[in-house]
């Protein structure tokens, strides 16, 4: 199971805990590209910690793999033929 559902489970279970906004803060300000303090991944318990690195791990490689993609896209619009 990847860690976004693992933490779509844990809001689930825990939907007013204090690590779960800072869950759902991690995970917006990854996709949007906004402002997250690291301090507050400090403040988290071991599980919950790790469930957030899990998380920006899985960001990292979903990322790294669409640039791939890109790549190959620009790649393959570059070797088409010119139309006349």
């Amino acid at each position: 199971m990847n860690n976004i559902k693992k933490v779509a489970k844990y809001v689930a279970k825990h939907p007013d805990a204090s690590p779960t906004a800072t869950l759902l803060e991690l995970a917006v300000a990854l996709e949007t590209g906004s402002g997250f303090s690291f301090t507050k991944l400090y403040e988290l318990d071991h599980a919950e910690f790790v469930l957030a690195m899990g998380v920006i791990g899985d960001w990292r490689l979903d990322r790294h793999y669409m640039s791939k993609l890109r790549l190959l896209d620009h790649a393959e619009i570059g070797d088409q033929p010119s139309a006349l």
